[in-house]
């Protein structure tokens, strides 16, 4: 019987007993070591990759909405198209725009930015349309325009449907991006798919909590900042 390969650890040198020689569950020595020329920058690209995702995907997706508020017969093939691509796995999706894009950062973010589409879509007519019809008549009856209107009445009632939305994306786009590393050697999906083929431990969790507060971090930021533009509908549920 053939005994299993001890793991791979990268050689950092240093005291054979020392923690990372020895692959314990975490090593903080390693970590405050390697912050600046391994974690950080991973972390800042993720950012970047999950940025840019979602706001293109909020731009894409909001005009959709306006038009199919407008015209209620765009709405189901608009809604197909990005259930469409929002199905498809995120592997597989890569590797379909490889032939055309390459192994670049554009197919990345294009396929993160389908995967937006469907929710921010979805929420945002939802919202649109779930403001009452009375509200509507007493707005028009105080005289404002129909672009009065939605900026001033139907969009802020909107707001929390769109946060949501918006909130479901980012944690989404954020898990997501660690698989552009299958790609390119951008985001935290790097340091934890090198973690994977070393069995490195540390890395592998160093990596992998970056990510989990990354998102925890993002979905607090929009919360408050519903809470800021919307302070009614806080004021409403706390009633």
């Amino acid at each position: 019987m053939i005994a299993a390969a001890a793991p791979v650890i990268p050689n950092f040198g240093g005291n054979p007993n020392s923690c990372v020689r020895r692959n314990e569950t975490f090593c903080w020595d390693w970590v405050s070591s390697h912050w600046g020329s391994t974690l950080r920058p991973a972390l800042i690209d993720h950012l970047e990759l999950t940025v840019v995702a979602v706001g293109i995907g909020f731009v894409i997706a909001f005009a959709l909405a306006l038009l199919a508020y407008r015209y209620r017969w765009l709405e189901t093939p608009v809604i197909g198209v990005s259930a469409f691509f929002f199905t498809i796995p995120s592997i597989a999706l890569f590797q379909l725009l490889v032939p055309i894009t390459g192994i670049t950062r554009t197919t990345v973010e294009i396929a993160l930015v389908s995967y937006t589409l469907l929710v921010l879509f979805r929420n945002t007519v939802t919202g649109l349309r779930e403001v009452p019809e009375d509200v509507r008549e007493s707005a028009r009856a105080m005289g404002l325009t129909g672009r009065q209107i939605f900026l001033r009445v139907e969009l802020p009632l909107a707001t929390p449907a769109i946060f949501a939305g918006l909130r479901v994306v980012v944690v989404t786009v954020i898990g997501l991006a660690t698989i552009a590393a299958y790609i390119i050697d951008q985001g935290l999906g790097k340091p934890i798919f090198d973690a994977i083929g070393t069995q490195f431990k540390t890395e592998l969790l160093s990596a992998s909590a970056l990510a989990i507060a990354l998102a925890l971090a993002a979905d607090t930021l929009l919360v408050l900042v519903q809470r800021f533009v919307s302070p009614w509908a806080s004021a409403r549920r706390a009633v």
